[in-house]
């Protein structure tokens, strides 16, 4: 589990590459559908601010809310756990479909391109 400073500043990394790639296509594609890309640009936005606004989070219960010490420290651990796996899930959906809406506003001369290099 990294701290929050570290995963904040990786979210900022990864939307920042994402927001990089959608301006240089925008601008220096052929053929793209330059309304989607700059739609695409304001969800990625989006994308980090709920992203980094769901880093901060807490566990709701207090030790004595448990039989023992033991019992909490595995209740938290668990909770934190399955949090930051949720975090992670929300994050990658939200990359891959940014992603997939990328390239659905690739124009068919461009898709062909980048099909035949792939393949070589």
């Amino acid at each position: 589990m990294a701290n929050k400073r570290n995963l904040k500043k990786a979210i900022k990394a990864a939307c920042g590459d994402l927001a990089g790639e959608c301006l240089i296509a925008r601008d220096l594609v052929p053929g793209i559908d330059r309304k989607k890309m700059t739609d695409i640009f304001f969800d990625i936005a989006d994308l980090q601010y709920v992203s980094i606004d769901n880093v901060s989070f807490s566990f709701d219960k207090t030790e004595k809310s448990f039989d023992s010490r033991h019992e909490y420290k595995k209740a938290r651990a668990k909770y934190y756990k399955t949090a930051y796996k949720k975090l992670n899930d929300d994050f990658k959906k939200g990359v891959d479909d940014i992603i997939a809406r990328m390239n659905s506003s690739l124009g068919e001369q461009q898709k062909a391109a980048n099909k035949a290099r792939a393949e070589k």
